[in-house]
């Protein structure tokens, strides 16, 4: 039998960030572990919150969820630890996280490549080793005006976006679990006629 699968919700820890755009993943992440029926504790090898169940009910896929508890630039750490606990490969691997470079509420997925500038991503490519792991991205759009992108992820959704928020982040949800049960080019099917 195979091993789980994991699936990474980037953000940074703490309640002064908890709305923040950044925390995206986060906000995915608490929804997954939800569906599963599992509440976070706290991984005695990584610095890291998981949760873990089946997806499907008893019998179904093993899923573990993941919120590392590291700030975003050192999610790597956290990440390559969990993944070397469960022994999963990057084959079985989702990383779920905001996106600059897509419209807000838009949810896109791929299997490796750039990190476009992500801090999280590129301190997980470095510390696995490899870039090819699958990637639910949220779309958050871009800063308005000549905000730096990084004050702007940095900032709660706006009472716009907020509205829609929820809906949204279960649909990102959705993603990652197409990805998990039938592959990313499955889920990009799925996913992005939409």
């Amino acid at each position: 039998m195979s091993g789980p699968f994991v699936v990474v919700g980037l953000g940074n820890p703490g309640p002064e960030y908890a709305t923040h755009r950044h925390n995206a993943g986060f906000l995915v992440a608490d929804v997954l572990a939800g569906r599963l029926g599992a509440a976070f504790k706290r991984h005695g090898r990584a610095k890291a919150q998981v949760a873990e169940g089946w997806l499907g009910g008893p019998g179904g896929t093993k899923l573990v969820v993941v919120k590392p508890q590291s700030f975003m630039n050192l999610a790597g750490g956290p990440v390559a630890a969990v993944a070397a606990f469960y022994s999963v490969g990057v084959d079985r691997l989702v990383v779920v996280h905001d996106e600059l470079d897509l419209p807000y509420g838009s949810v896109r997925l791929k299997r490796g490549g750039g990190e476009g500038g992500h801090n999280g991503l590129r301190s997980i490519s470095r510390s696995l080793g490899s870039k090819e792991y699958a990637r639910v991205r949220f779309g958050i759009g871009r800063p308005p005006g000549r905000q730096d992108p990084a004050d702007f992820v940095l900032k709660p959704f706006s009472s716009v976006e907020r509205k829609e928020l929820d809906v949204l982040v279960e649909q990102a949800a959705d993603a990652a679990e197409a990805v998990v049960e039938h592959g990313v080019e499955w889920a990009q099917n799925s996913f992005h006629a939409t």
